[in-house]
Formats: C-alpha cells, structure tokens, sequence
C-alpha cells in the first residue's frame, strides 16, 4: 500500500460562535476565534490518498489529476470566502478546523474512493501550531 499526499493552500474567515450563549461565554469559549467581525487563517490542505501503484503507469493517483480535483470541488468554494456565509457544505455548522476537515472529506471522497484508490486523511493545518486529521 502507498500513500500519496497533495499539499494546497487557501485564506479564509470564519467566526465561531453560538448564538445560545452570551457574549461572555463565546469569548471564554473562543477566545479570539467569536470576534464579530471574523477572523482569517492561511490554511494548508494535505489530502493523502491510498492504493497500489498501478501497473500502467506507476501511479497510486496521478498528482496532478488530485491536485486540479481539490481545487475544483474544495479550492473554488473556500479561497477568499467566509466559511460561515459562502460555502456551501459548511452551512449550519460551526466552523471549527475539526469540522471543516469533515467538510473537506465529504465533498471529496466521491471523486476519489474506486476499487483502486481511497481517500485515507485530510490533514487542515489552521496556524503553525494548530492542525486536524480525519480519516473518515
């Protein structure tokens, strides 16, 4: 089994807040994260997809073909968008790094999971101190 990862990038804003507590609660809750005016990250996407090589051609997936599909179905909806107001998968959900992960997960599996290949992580790196893994 080989894993094979394309690394992409993206700013976006998001705020995260419950609007069932007070103001106090979100900022303890929060902190920075419930300011009323947003808040942006440059995130850095790693999607790690598994499999053999293929005999043909040497390939788990060939990379580039990965890495035009992350930004068609993920890179065109996040880029420079606010995650709570303009994307669409993320509607209704707090915008947490652990939910855009999932997020990203479902929206791309589909394209990737066959009988040769599958999506194994998503890696979402918020800061340089702060990062998520789901693996479905």
């Amino acid at each position: 089994m080989i894993y094979l990862t394309r690394v992409e990038h993206f700013n976006a804003a998001h705020k995260l807040y419950n609007p069932n507590w007070t103001e106090e609660k979100n900022k303890e809750v929060f902190g920075k994260c419930s300011n009323t005016n947003w808040h942006g990250h440059n995130y850095e996407l790693h999607v790690t997809v598994k499999g053999n090589p293929h005999p043909e051609t040497g390939f788990v997936y060939n990379a580039k073909t990965l890495g035009n599909l992350i930004k068609d179905v993920i890179i065109e909806k996040v880029d420079h968008s606010n995650l709570n107001m303009d994307v669409d998968f993320m509607k209704d959900k707090f915008t947490s790094a652990e939910n855009l992960a999932i997020g990203i997960w479902n929206e791309l599996r589909p394209h990737i999971d066959s009988e040769e290949t599958k999506l194994h992580c998503v890696k979402l790196v918020e800061t340089k101190s702060i990062f998520v893994e789901y693996f479905g």
